[in-house]
């Protein structure tokens, strides 16, 4: 594995500098952006940091106006938060488990990603972090949950608490305050594991419904179809009857999903597919319809045909344009609707943190990020709240950002850093 990593650095190095020249200077980002024509790659840019982590006081930098401090520290791979009612913090804290190597390729990602701390052995937990004294750190720390399947997404529904496992949805009974969930769960649904394995979770305002976010196996169907059915889409649950069904597809791995409250609409990010360039096609936040279809994989961004898939013509001609550009392989995928006033400086819009990229020259994300709204949608170029997790020679990650929440409290942000295996807090420099 240490050739592997070192053959990997070498042909991934001599792959940058080639390319870095003629890469794109302006990134692909809002509602029109410039999108630069398909280069594909035939050998992908595979560009990562080395996993460091925080030393001493080092913490990620802040807009004006903020200051950020360390909730709870000493997590494992942090990924996804959920703030219960009573002010509990759940974490849950998983790592993808790589499939079996099929190609050079693959042994190198693989390689490259395990010096990333991307890939590796999974706590395959959640646990609950409680703070008892009002100054924004933890003091208490309990497992809820364990020998889950790489737990991800969670929601709370009248006294039911929902795990999105990689390989389907689970209920189990909550009481208010419990600090660890009983029994082994009610499996609700069966998701294809593997490819891209997270599953976010989403209740409907009125708790009705649970929404789950399940990523493609591959880059771009590259096993064919039919492997792929069930992916690249978001599934709806009905509580009450239990059934379940496609909601929206073509997201080639739709992960954080929030509620746009003025107009009621779903709104997802989504990561889109490598190997055609550092800012073609990009990630992308969108509001989802129901039935609609996102172009994965035959087409990108407004109808741009991926010559690489043998194609759809039917399929194309009714794709959706997303609604704002993120630039490309940003990795965006924590998502969450702050409200105005919940940090000074900051109105209403969408917070979204970006894990960062390994498919371009010039590495991108490695932040949080906020895209303002006005009457449903996005009013204005995003904004960093979070940056700093990577170094300026982009050698080291210090951290990466991956799921948002808003604190109990509702003047703070919460913020997943499965790097540098911490919960970050943000708040008013005030507070």
């Amino acid at each position: 594995m240490d050739f592997m990593a070192r053959a990997t650095a070498l042909v991934g190095g001599t792959m940058v500098m080639m390319r870095r020249p003629f890469a794109a200077r302006n990134p692909a980002v809002g509602g029109s952006p410039t999108i630069p024509q398909a280069k594909k790659q035939g050998i992908m840019t595979l560009k990562m940091p080395t996993a460091k982590g925080w030393e001493g006081d080092h913490v990620p930098s802040a807009a004006p106006g903020l200051r950020v401090n360390a909730f709870a520290r000493g997590l494992d791979h942090p990924r996804w938060i959920e703030v219960l009612p009573n002010g509990d913090v759940l974490v849950a804290e998983s790592k993808e488990q790589p499939n079996p190597p099929r190609s050079l390729m693959d042994h190198a990602m693989q390689a490259t990603m395990r010096r990333a701390k991307a890939i590796g052995d999974s706590a395959n937990r959640i646990s609950l972090w409680r703070g008892t004294d009002g100054d924004g750190v933890a003091e208490e720390r309990h497992v809820f949950a364990e020998n889950q399947n790489q737990p991800f997404g969670m929601a709370l529904v009248d006294g039911t608490f929902y795990v999105g496992n990689t390989d389907g949805i689970f209920s189990f009974p909550y009481q208010e305050g419990a600090t660890r969930l009983t029994g082994e769960g009610k499996r609700l649904t069966t998701f294809k594991p593997r490819g891209h394995w997270t599953r976010s979770l989403l209740a409907s305002p009125d708790g009705s419904r649970i929404y789950a976010g399940v990523g493609s196996l591959s880059n771009i169907a590259d096993f064919g179809m039919e492997v792929e059915e069930g992916r690249a889409c978001i599934w709806e649950l009905d509580v009450a009857s239990g059934e379940a069904r496609i909601f929206a597809s073509g997201l080639r791995n739709a992960v954080g999903m929030a509620w746009e409250p003025q107009t009621g609409a779903l709104w997802t990010v989504v990561n889109e597919r490598d190997g055609l360039g550092d800012e073609t096609p990009p990630d992308y936040l969108t509001s989802v319809q129901d039935g609609g279809f996102y172009g994965w994989p035959y087409c990108y961004w407004d109808r741009i045909v991926d010559d690489r898939v043998p194609q759809d013509a039917a399929l194309v001609a009714r794709a959706i344009t997303p609604d704002f550009a993120l630039g490309g392989h940003t990795a965006s995928l924590g998502l969450c609707w702050m409200p105005e006033g919940t940090l000074p400086g900051f109105g209403a819009g969408m917070v979204i943190g970006q894990h960062g990229s390994w498919n371009r020259s010039t590495l991108s994300g490695y932040r949080v990020i906020f895209v303002p709204f006005a009457d449903g949608k996005p009013s204005g170029p995003a904004r960093d709240i979070l940056w700093g997790f990577l170094s300026e020679d982009e050698k080291w990650a210090y951290g990466r950002p991956v799921g948002v929440t808003i604190g109990a409290d509702k003047r703070s942000l919460l913020v997943a850093d499965d790097v540098g295996d911490v919960i970050w807090r943000v708040t008013g420099s005030g507070a």
